[in-house]
């Protein structure tokens, strides 16, 4: 075998070994995006219809009396509010002392600022609803929805 032949299988081997190479890793790739979009598709949508259904509205409960709350810097708020239940409550009548006492300590203290605006008085409200869920949701029945707002006075 002469030099140049020798050259030329030399040259020939790195070509066919990267093109080889590249065959390879684009073939992994496509397997892998195959694979994470069979993925998406197929075991993630399990999950999420796995998720607990939403629940649906029952009853609601008006707590008749608004209350008057000391807000800070001698502001205060004349609050009034109702309870949305679920249609998992039932039509039994339900305690809301607890209910009260829980916006009563959720609002003492508040500044006003954070109530005149829009959005201070939805995070308060969340925050509320929070805690009332927590309270009246027991032995594994979700009992309260919601809240509503029958009277927000400030002054």
């Amino acid at each position: 075998m002469s030099k140049e032949e020798t050259k030329d299988a030399t040259a020939e081997a790195p070509k066919k070994s990267k093109k080889m190479l590249m065959i390879i890793v684009l073939a992994v790739v496509l397997l892998g995006g195959g694979g994470a979009g069979a993925w998406f598709f197929f075991l993630k949508g399990d999950a999420a219809e796995a998720k607990e259904p939403e629940p649906v509205k029952g009853a609601v409960v008006a707590i008749e009396e608004t209350m008057t709350i000391n807000l800070a810097d001698a502001h205060y708020l004349k609050l009034g509010f109702a309870l949305q239940m679920t249609e998992e409550a039932g039509e039994e009548e339900i305690d809301t002392s607890e209910a009260i006492d829980l916006a009563i300590d959720q609002y003492t203290g508040a500044k006003i600022g954070e109530l005149e605006t829009l959005k201070g008085r939805e995070a308060s409200k969340a925050e509320l609803l929070e805690k009332i869920e927590k309270a009246y949701n027991v032995e594994d029945k979700h009992l309260v929805m919601g809240i509503y707002f029958t009277s927000f006075v400030t002054q």
